[in-house]
């Protein structure tokens, strides 16, 4: 595989009763701490109940977000096409891609919370079979195409978008998968990326890894679409990293808790399970499940490795979960170390540098003399020419 692109999958999750407003500020700040850092990519999430994941409207986030950033590409992560109509949504990302100058992605999913599609009258099953229809309607639309189409939530009538995509052709689209085969069977249907949500969350979705890019191979060779390329997989993964362990642990003690207890007693999700019952459960489930890495620099280069060594063939991009374990100072901080000591290793930088090193040491000796030979000849020559001129 090339280089090994890394990004943030931010969903957000942020105590409730908490200072929303504060909370997106500095969800703002992350981003703009990433983009220095040169993260590759930001995704952010839709959701609209259970008090924790704030964010309703990517596309706004994501427009606020590209005037603070330079270079990050920004995608919704996902938006629940399930929730609106098809035509707005390309509609929208078309036009998110002329504000950013080709920096917006769009990420699709059926929507994560039941306590979302309930209030709009939609059950789960609803929601995925919507994600199928209208997925094929955005992209009839973004190729150019008129639509007219009755779903069960809207009427479209010879509809078609204004402008084209800033991108040539398109910006890139993933679909998101958890453990299922649902998101990969539409991505290679559709020619899209592949969003794998459930890379590390469960053991399923670890061990269902080389699987799901099976079903897009597959899917697209059905399909006629060309051979997937798997720089547009994306994984997502947990972590938090610290100088030493003993840091890393002490980190979390400020928020893993109320994470893990948001997914065992407020969200509905049960593909999201996790186990853990105080601080010291929690941090071994991350480490011993396989499913993250609390830890230091070697911890997380490992877990990555594991990662594209269970996928059977490599991945584009590690996209690390945003998340409240640790004070806002903290997480920056793993951020930074990540970054530093471990993009290297994946993206080709760290091999010059440490080669460059050894072939120094193998010869520092025989420099070494002959600097001093230099020094002594520069020595003896000026001797002379002083004698010489006495």
């Amino acid at each position: 595989m090339s280089r090994l692109r890394f990004g943030i999958f931010l969903a957000p999750f942020h105590p409730a009763g908490h200072n929303p407003t504060l909370a997106m500020q500095r969800d703002l700040e992350l981003v703009e701490h990433l983009d220095r850092l040169g993260y590759d990519e930001a995704w952010i999430g839709e959701h609209h109940s259970a008090g924790s994941e704030i964010i309703a409207s990517p596309e706004i986030f994501i427009a606020a977000a590209a005037e603070r950033t330079r270079n990050i590409k920004l995608g919704t992560g996902v938006t629940s096409i399930a929730y609106h109509n098809p035509l707005w949504v390309a509609d929208r990302m078309v036009m998110l891609d002329h504000l950013t100058r080709g920096r917006s992605m769009l990420g699709v999913g059926p929507g994560s919370l039941p306590t979302d599609s309930a209030m709009i009258g939609l059950n789960p099953t609803d929601t995925r079979e919507l994600l199928d229809v209208n997925l094929d309607i955005i992209m009839r639309l973004l190729r150019g195409e008129v639509v007219t189409e009755q779903t069960r939530t809207h009427n479209l009538i010879e509809a078609q978008l204004q402008l084209r995509p800033y991108t040539d052709p398109c910006f890139d689209v993933a679909v998101a998968a958890v453990a299922s085969p649902t998101g990969p069977r539409l991505a290679g249907r559709h020619g899209v990326g592949l969003l794998s949500i459930g890379a590390t969350l469960t053991q399923d979705g670890f061990d269902a890894l080389a699987h799901h890019w099976n079903v897009v191979e597959e899917r697209a060779a059905h399909h006629g679409q060309p051979t997937p390329d798997r720089s547009g997989w994306r994984l997502v993964g947990l972590m938090h990293i610290a100088e030493t362990r003993e840091q890393a642990y002490k980190d979390v003690e400020f928020g893993i808790e109320q994470w893990f207890r948001y997914f065992q007693k407020v969200a509905a999700f049960p593909q999201m399970a996790v186990e853990g019952g105080n601080l010291k459960e929690m941090i071994d489930f991350v480490n011993e499940a396989g499913i993250g890495a609390i830890g230091t620099v070697e911890d997380a280069r490992a877990q990555v490795q594991r990662l594209v060594d269970q996928s059977n063939g490599g991945f584009g991009a590690m996209l690390l979960m945003a998340h409240d374990w640790a004070n806002p100072e903290a997480t920056k901080r793993s951020f930074e170390l990540i970054a530093q000591q471990v993009f290297p290793h994946f993206q080709g930088q760290a091999e010059p540098t440490l080669a460059a090193k050894q072939r120094a040491e193998q010869t520092r000796e025989a420099h070494a003399a002959t600097q001093m030979t230099a020094v002594q000849v520069m020595t003896e020559r000026y001797q002379k020419e002083r004698a010489e001129q006495g």
